[in-house]
């Protein structure tokens, strides 16, 4: 099912005015884009999304998943994974245990979870890698796995904060083809904040530009 903002509007606190106001409707599979110069509000427009706003942030207008009103609810409730631009993995924690970690809590019983993680490893490329730390793994490796972990959450849709920012530029390309395939295998609509031009391209999907005066 589609992702769909709904004339979303966040007003900073103290302000007078919101930061913008948002119509889109993103499908399944397909990735949008959110493009706009630094401190126009484009991760703000994901924290709103994600339910991730801080205090004293106001925000009006309705976020529809799945044909469902999902604004008022907790951001636990509403199914949203978050990919940022580090490939967060826990430091104490194995490859194996990280997966795990966001397995989603439909898949019971532990052979099938090891299961799961194992698939999802193997896919990633990573087949065999459950036991390893993650600091031994290379970037384009802890990205591949902190995708995998986001994807095992079985999320309804995506938040991606400039996740390719910090690759360079061979690994960059690789991690998109990557990350977009398997958003488009499985369906979920998501939103992309990104700077690069090439990320949007590559998504192949509607291009959102926040300006310092709203969208």
């Amino acid at each position: 099912m589609s992702l769909v903002l709904e004339k979303l509007m966040v007003t900073l606190p103290r302000a007078d005015r919101p930061l913008f106001e948002v119509s889109l409707r993103v499908e399944p599979g397909q990735v949008a884009s959110v493009m706009g110069p630094s401190g126009v509000g484009k991760s703000t427009l994901l924290d709103a999304v994600g339910g991730h706003l801080a205090p004293g942030f106001r925000c009006a207008g309705r976020v529809w998943l799945e044909g469902r009103d999902v604004t008022h609810l907790s951001a636990e409730a509403r199914r949203i994974g978050l990919m940022f631009q580090e490939a967060l993995l826990f430091p104490h924690l194995s490859v194996g245990d990280n997966l795990a970690f966001g397995l989603s809590p439909a898949v019971k019983g532990r052979a099938a979870r090891r299961a799961a993680v194992a698939t999802a490893l193997e896919r990633a490329g990573l087949a065999g890698m459950e036991g390893r730390d993650p600091a031994t793994l290379s970037g384009g490796q802890r990205a591949r796995a902190a995708l995998m972990r986001t994807l095992l959450a079985d999320p309804a849709a995506l938040l991606l904060d400039e996740p390719f920012s910090r690759l360079d530029t061979g690994l960059r390309a690789e991690m998109r083809a990557f990350t977009f395939a398997h958003i488009a295998e499985r369906g979920i609509p998501t939103l992309m904040v990104t700077h690069d031009p090439e990320d949007a391209t590559a998504a192949a999907g509607p291009v959102l530009r926040l300006s310092a005066k709203g969208a």
